[in-house]
């Protein structure tokens, strides 16, 4: 997924503001979900965050067009390991991975078979 940097992304120098990569991640993520047919959400049920690990390598900058990549790292019964991966041009400028866990209505809940599939598809 690509995403532009708009002023309101970056600080006073005009570089992007820490939190936003995290930001930049959930979006890409959500896109895919948006765009296999699968609904977030649907009967109380979503991913939490149980874990996060990023590591910043290099600072976008205003007016950028980032690409976001994702990877999945692990993918058991009801948590998945994601890989995220920003680049700006072909630089990694940025990575995180992120451990996400499925839970319906308050709970933690299995993964159906067909979540399960189409998170090991986008390898």
């Amino acid at each position: 997924m690509q995403i532009r940097v708009y002023y309101e992304d970056t600080d006073m120098g005009g570089i992007v503001y820490h939190a936003n990569y995290i930001k930049y991640c959930e979006r890409a993520r959500s896109e895919l979900f948006f765009n296999s047919g699968f609904a977030l959400g649907e009967k109380d049920c979503h991913f939490v965050v149980k874990d996060l690990t990023a590591s910043y390598l290099s600072p976008a900058k205003l007016g950028d067009l980032l690409e976001v990549k994702l990877s999945v790292l692990e993918c058991k019964n009801a948590s998945t390991i994601v890989r995220h991966e920003i680049f700006n041009k072909s630089k990694k400028i940025f990575q995180a991975d992120i451990t996400l866990v499925f839970v319906c209505k308050g709970k933690i809940a299995r993964l159906e078979e067909s979540v399960k599939e189409f998170l090991l598809s986008l390898n």
